[in-house]
């Protein structure tokens, strides 16, 4: 446990000594006190939901075909931000920048390696939660690195050994007997990558986030008497998609469309674009070359029935706040760790500064907000999550945060507020600065040791929503190229919301 050894005296010795940050709004919380001779105030439980490999997918963000009724329950009863886009579209580096606060050029976060050999001391959201006097709890995939999750947290991470019926992995086995079985049965799949998609007819916890959610609702009840910071990681809809057969039934194949821009976007460098080896690795890709047409109706319907499922394992952590009483005293934060592409632009996966990757989904339902069932096309990012927890829990800002705290977007979601959103993504030493602003999307290819720019990117979504035209070189956009340029080079700290 965590817990002691963060007192007062290391805390602020974490944040080098600075004072918080001033003038918190009120949290509509504070003024009921708990605890003996109300020595405590109370504040807002938070249940934090990640989902991997989510992209904007779902009905609230005006996808009707995907059947997505629990998270659109949470969107009519929250906050939905259309415009939130991740620091970087890899899970790894995406979920340490998220929960530290830091963007990934700080420690060398892009490098994808644990937080806390990044960062050492970093003091992540969980950490800074625990050290407010709250039960921090993880279950499933929230850090991708096992050893980040054992730093802040006041018990154990919870990791189910059910996985993917196609990896070999059935709900209550050993590794020991996995490794039995593969060595008793050597022609057989069951330690490779397997195939990319399946649908038995099986229960929703022969899969591990079925597990997932068995173990939420159970912790639910037993932390229902104490502020909780509960995080809840669900795999799905990553590869390969594998889902009960009920959840592939909700769609009809035939009826699947297609990416309507197969094609590499006009004039993008090579550096911009991938391979996705992620998908390739799995049994039955292609190893090279396009994907054919009838496969890739396969993958977007197991993509979509991956959805349906972990939408509805998300219900049941709703209907239980509901049930224990705790849904008036708790925020609900739900986020996918980034985009994901399906066929667009020839490509599949994430790994890419894209919009379909840097573009991700963000709703956060907090109890007494007015802007209960509405949506924000403010620019948002995910390092302004830290920040907006701690606004709504009424917990000091910690000083290093490099993000804006969006709490004000829960009284105005109209608001002027930033002016870019900003990503990056390497390809071994040249780093990939992008940036998107009301209207465009802007990327640099820079060398990471001379800082010479070797490709730049500009894509119009005035007239080019898709971003399927690099107008970067064309002679009638070099102002847009320069001004947007300047901007890059100013930074987030340039962009930030008026008055942060």
């Amino acid at each position: 446990m965590d817990r002691s050894a963060i007192t007062r005296r290391n805390f602020l010795k974490v944040l080098g000594g600075a004072a918080a940050a001033a003038a918190l709004p009120a949290a509509p919380w504070a003024a009921e006190p708990i605890g003996a001779g109300g020595a405590s105030p109370r504040r807002p439980n938070v249940l934090f939901i990640a989902v991997d490999d989510l992209r904007p997918q779902l009905g609230c963000y005006g996808r009707k075909q995907i059947v997505s009724p629990n998270i659109n329950r949470l969107a009519a009863e929250g906050l939905l931000f259309e415009r939130t886009y991740c620091q970087q579209a890899i899970c790894m580096a995406s979920r340490a920048s998220l929960m530290s606060g830091y963007r990934p050029d700080k420690g060398g976060i892009f490098n994808c390696g644990p937080l806390y050999e990044c960062v050492p001391g970093a003091l992540s959201l969980n950490r800074h939660f625990l050290a407010n006097g709250y039960e921090t709890a993880s279950i499933g995939k929230v850090y991708h690195h096992r050893s980040d999750e054992t730093v802040g947290w006041s018990r154990g991470a919870y990791h189910p050994m059910g996985q993917w019926v196609g990896r070999g992995y059935l709900a209550g086995e050993s590794i020991a007997e996995v490794k039995a079985y593969a060595r008793a049965h050597p022609k057989e799949t069951r330690t490779g990558m397997g195939p990319a998609f399946e649908g038995p007819d099986v229960a929703d916890n022969a899969y591990a986030d079925g597990m997932h959610a068995d173990r939420a609702v159970a912790l639910l009840g037993e932390l229902k008497d104490r502020p909780f910071f509960l995080a809840v990681g669900f795999l799905k809809p990553h590869l390969p998609f594998c889902a009960p057969k009920k959840y592939w039934d909700l769609y009809a194949e035939d009826k699947i469309d297609l990416a309507d821009n197969p094609f590499v976007p006009k004039g993008a460098p090579k550096i911009a674009l991938t391979d996705w080896g992620e998908l390739r690795g799995y049994a039955g890709m292609p190893a090279k070359g396009d994907m054919p047409d009838d496969l890739a109706r396969k993958l977007i319907h197991g993509y979509y029935a991956c959805v349906s499922y972990t939408d509805a394992q998300i219900g049941r952590l709703l209907d239980e706040l509901d049930r224990l009483g705790l849904r008036d005293n708790t925020i609900v934060v739900l986020w996918g760790d980034h985009g994901w592409k399906l066929g667009e632009h020839t490509m599949w996966c994430k790994h890419t500064n894209y919009e379909l990757d840097t573009h991700a989904p963000l709703i956060i339902s907090a109890p007494g907000a007015k802007a209960r069932g509405r949506s924000t096309r403010a620019l948002t990012e995910f390092v302004d999550i830290y920040p907006t927890l701690c606004d709504l829990c009424g917990l000091e800002r910690p000083a290093h945060l490099e993000g804006a705290s969006m709490a004000p977007l829960f009284d105005d979601p109209d608001r002027p507020w930033k002016r870019a959103a900003f990503s990056q993504y390497p390809r071994g030493r040249i780093m990939g600065y992008t940036m998107r602003t009301d209207r465009f999307r802007y990327t640099e290819w820079r060398n990471m040791q001379t800082g010479a720019t070797v490709a730049t990117e500009l894509y119009d979504h005035a007239s080019d929503p898709a971003e399927n035209t690099n107008v970067a070189h064309d002679p009638a956009r070099a102002g847009d190229v320069a001004a947007r340029k300047e901007m890059l080079r100013a930074g987030y700290k340039a962009a930030r919301p008026p008055g942060a």
